[in-house]
């Protein structure tokens, strides 16, 4: 009988080693040669990417050199945070939105309007032209779409197949939850042009995308779309998406100014809060709108992701009339509340009486009627 047992123990052991060792074999062709991953700068972007006063070291670098301190005791505390984050940081039901027409987007030639996707993507018709930012209609902001973090609604307020010609895809860092490989796809050939940081053109290039359509920016770097320009922006965060974990630094990140004759915009992308958004208000003068990072923030990585406070500052700082919460109310990726992002940003923004908006993701907001679009959805 004790034979028999360790026969059959000693065949679980053997089962159980081949079933790690294929799942590490899958796991290493997985990670060797996804697609997802995208690819590494050569040539002229290359050359470009070093003579970047932003490049040191074979890195990129953040105004003042700031980075994420994460010493022994705060990984410590992040882990500890991450078992046992806060019981609503997911919504109990899945979070309604506005559902987006195809037939009233097309051809549309009216006043400025956007349209809030969820996270950090938007859908702007502009001087008669279409504008998409980081642009992901994923399921779940991770390579392996299996084990991330998966959308509070599976179903979107629109299908990027939906979606009518677009003039531009802006893209602010290389980040899964700003630059997706399967929404990258499905747009490219719908796609005229994308403008991304130094060194996220590599990862277009290797999706199939023309080098002819695809311009990369250092900050305060401009391009031209007809009458509407864009500038890239300093921001205060990192990137990296490469298969190993080696290429951190080695693609930059940014904020957004779109500018016509009549209206300013700004897009902060991913960043901690930091003089930089006085310098952008100060060269550019004010905006009409701004979309302002709120969400997935810690005390812990507070350099990179600012917290609602920082946010609604970073509106006063830019010259803002109006400013939005943005990158919340459709992935958990950090421990707070899901609606702890709106219910701080808010009250800051009342207690320094600022102007906000807080529509609801498919919402249309337009910048010539700037009324606050905050029925406190997020309650109901």
């Amino acid at each position: 009988m004790k034979q028999k047992a360790k026969k059959i123990f000693k065949q679980m052991l053997i089962g159980l080693g081949i079933i790690t060792a294929l799942v590490s074999i899958g796991g290493i062709g997985f990670m060797s040669f996804s697609a997802e991953f995208g690819g590494q700068s050569k040539d002229a972007s290359k050359t470009k990417i070093e003579q970047s006063p932003n490049y040191k070291d074979g890195k990129f670098q953040n105004l003042g050199n700031v980075k994420m301190d994460m010493s022994f005791g705060k990984f410590r505390s992040m882990m500890k945070a991450m078992f046992n984050p806060d019981k609503n940081s997911s919504p109990d039901s899945p979070v309604d939105y506005v559902p987006i027409s195809a037939h009233n987007l097309k051809d549309y030639k009216g006043n400025t309007r956007l349209f809030w996707l969820g996270h950090s993507t938007f859908f702007i018709q502009i001087n008669g032209k279409n504008v998409l930012i980081d642009p992901v209609f994923g399921q779940s902001p991770s390579p392996i779409a299996l084990f991330g973090p998966k959308r509070f609604n599976p179903d979107l307020p629109i299908q990027p197949e939906d979606l009518p010609m677009i003039d531009v895809v802006l893209i602010s860092h290389d980040h899964y939850d700003h630059l997706d490989y399967k929404s990258i796809t499905k747009l490219k050939d719908k796609s005229q042009r994308f403008i991304v940081p130094l060194g996220v053109k590599a990862h277009l290039l290797s999706w199939g995308i023309e080098d002819s359509r695809i311009e990369e920016l250092d900050w305060w770097e401009e391009a031209l779309e007809g009458e509407i320009k864009f500038t890239s922006t300093p921001a205060q965060h990192f990137s990296g998406r490469g298969k190993w974990f080696n290429d951190r630094e080695t693609t930059l990140w940014c904020s957004y100014v779109i500018e016509t004759a009549d209206e300013k915009i700004f897009f902060s992308g991913d960043s901690g809060y930091g003089d930089h958004f006085k310098t952008i208000g100060e060269k550019f003068g004010s905006f009409d709108f701004a979309m302002i990072e709120c969400g997935q923030y810690n005390k812990l990585w507070e350099e990179i992701h600012m917290l609602p406070e920082q946010s609604v500052q970073a509106g006063m700082d830019v010259n803002a009339k109006v400013i939005m919460p943005i990158h919340w109310g459709v992935f958990k990726l950090a421990m707070h509340s899901w609606t702890d992002p709106v219910e701080r940003f808010t009250a800051t923004a009342e207690k320094e009486q600022m102007s906000y908006m807080v529509p609801q993701i498919g919402a249309e907001i337009l910048i010539s009627n700037p009324a606050l679009l905050s029925n406190k959805w997020w309650t109901k």
